[in-house]
């Protein structure tokens, strides 16, 4: 049996690599010539099983095999995502803070014990491997790279606190920007986060002033970045340089802005009460004793008139934000990035982004409309085949966690998907980014193959020798000893365990079993290289039995290069 449990240096390089990769009349008889018959329509392509598998791992946590000859099942290219998207947007959320809620009761907790991280992130595998509305989860998971809000801070004793922020993220996944970006600076864990919340009006006489943290951020990194983009995600220039979007007085005027705000319920005279008032369920309150009512000089010298309410200024800011021309570029590029492919065109990104600023019925920043935009696109159905040598992303390690899980109808003796602390494995966990950047840089080019040819590979910011092996050695864990097939004595009841079912009947036939994986997992795009070391692999294992065939093969998959490269 061939397994492999350590990854070497040239296994970087070898991933880096692929990256890159009429008619006349009668005689003395004057006639009008027929019209030309009419040009067939372009019939729309039906859609294939590699089509529905591309389409479901940009759209959700991963394809399975019955969801993929659904859609195929359900026509053309143009009619069935349209349709599966639609009925995706009618799905209610799947609420991390209920099943938190719902869990709790089962566990037995003494009196001084709490709910924690790994029940949360307990929550998040769950939804991420069986709930319904897998369309508004994916979308809210790339969100929270964006809108960044961690455990990996003073946050991270705030179990709820934390899942109804991802809630949060959930229910605004297709609801307007606008809407988004107001939910998030009123959250109270993103008030604490970047320090929002308790931010004082100016009192030169105790030396206090107002704290710059959101007021830098929420520009950076929430909506209009650091220079003046053009529609297709392009910078603008005058006389060669870039023009940066905001400067220091900028910050400090909109730092005025956001003083005034606190937990729920606080009054002026609990102002200083922190643990009283404690509440990260519900938006944060308007204290106006506490906000600065002097005028303020917003982007594009928008005024904040003098003594207006804290709500007044507020919606000013915001509004001031979200009507920026950056803000479609600038969000639309980074959705796309954590959808579909790291160097999406400025073609792509000008027509998502021109569907940002309208949605077709006057709307702006309509997110739902975004969605179906990047989905639809017709690089993100064609890119792989008209593009090959730069479409795609790498695949997140969390993302192949909930690919392999889902795809292989993972299940649990206890019923629960507990998957305890993922960063260990993947440098990587829901909400447990290391800083508000989030885990990688949207712009992180590695040094050598991909920066030379002026690409990034965001996610091959957390890729290291270490945790190289320890992602290896995951899927290992998971596939040779984490599947139904095992001894029960020898399954431990959290376990989450993959089901083999679906592959043996084609054990016995090399070929048809590949052609099976090559949808299931790299939606038809395995490369016949690649499927001759598969097949060899897999043929050297012939005497052995045929669940340690099956899991051989799937690890290797698993880790190999090809795979890691979405398309």
């Amino acid at each position: 049996m061939i397994k492999l449990t350590t990854i070497t240096p040239f296994a970087i390089i070898i991933l880096l690599t692929t990256l890159l990769i009429g008619c006349g009349g009668g005689e003395n008889t004057t006639t009008t010539p027929p019209a030309p018959a009419p040009t067939p329509p372009t019939p729309i392509a039906q859609i294939t099983p590699a089509d529905a598998a591309r389409f479901l791992n940009h759209a959700t946590f991963g394809a399975k095999m019955s969801e993929i000859n659904n859609l195929a099942d359900t026509g053309n290219v143009e009619t069935g995502f349209k349709h599966w998207i639609d009925a995706q947007l009618a799905i209610p959320t799947s609420s991390e803070v209920a099943y938190l809620t719902a869990l709790e009761p089962t566990l037995n907790l003494a009196e001084d014990e709490q709910l924690w991280h790994e029940h949360r992130v307990e929550a998040w595998f769950t939804h991420a491997l069986t709930a319904p509305d897998q369309l508004r989860q994916r979308v809210a998971f790339a969100l929270s790279e964006i809108f960044v809000v961690s455990d990996d801070s003073a946050l991270g004793d705030d179990t709820y606190g934390l899942a109804q922020y991802y809630d949060l993220l959930a229910d605004n996944a297709f609801a307007n920007y606008r809407d988004l970006l107001e939910n998030v600076t009123l959250s109270p864990m993103m008030g604490m986060y970047l320090s929002m919340l308790g931010n004082e009006k100016p009192n030169e006489a105790e030396n206090i002033r107002p704290d710059e943290n959101y007021a830098r951020e929420v520009m950076q990194l929430f909506s209009i970045g650091l220079i003046e983009l053009n529609t297709d995600g392009s910078p603008k220039l005058i006389d060669g340089k870039t023009i940066p979007t905001y400067n220091q007085d900028i910050i400090k005027a909109y730092a005025h802005v956001y003083t005034g705000w606190n937990f729920n319920g606080t009054t002026a005279s609990t102002w200083w009460r922190f643990e009283q008032n404690y509440n990260t369920m519900l938006p944060m309150t308007a204290v106006d004793e506490f906000h600065d009512k002097g005028e303020k000089i917003l982007l594009n010298n928008i005024t904040v008139p003098a003594n207006q309410s804290a709500e007044q200024d507020l919606a000013t800011a915001l509004d001031s934000l979200f009507n920026h021309p950056n803000v479609g570029p600038f969000i639309s590029k980074q959705l796309i990035q954590r959808l579909v492919t790291s160097n999406p065109t400025p073609e792509y990104i000008a027509r998502v982004s021109t569907v940002f600023n309208n949605n077709g019925q006057g709307v702006r920043g309509d997110l739902a409309a975004v969605i179906k935009a990047i989905l639809l696109d017709d690089e993100a159905l064609n890119g792989y085949k008209n593009s090959p040598t730069t479409f795609g992303k790498i695949r997140e390690p969390l993302l192949r966690a909930t690919h392999l899980w889902r795809a292989f109808d993972a299940t649990s003796p206890s019923e629960r998907f507990q998957m305890g602390y993922p960063e260990y494995f993947f440098k990587q966990a829901p909400l447990s980014a290391p800083h508000v950047f989030n885990f990688f840089s949207p712009n992180y080019a590695p040094p050598g193959v991909i920066s030379n040819n002026h690409l990034v590979a965001p996610e091959l910011e957390i890729t290291t020798e270490n945790y190289f092996t320890r992602t290896s050695n995951f899927f290992a864990y998971s596939t040779f000893w984490g599947n139904t097939d095992m001894d029960p004595a020898d399954i431990e009841d959290d376990r989450i365990l993959i089901n083999l079912e679906q592959l043996k009947p084609f054990a016995d036939d090399t070929d048809k079993l590949l052609d099976y994986l090559n949808i299931l997992l790299f939606s038809g795009s395995m490369s016949d290289e690649a499927k001759n070391i598969f097949k060899n692999a897999y043929q050297q294992t012939s005497e052995d039995e045929v669940t340690d065939r099956l899991t051989n093969l799937l690890f290797l998959m698993m880790i190999s290069p090809q795979y890691v490269v979405q398309q």
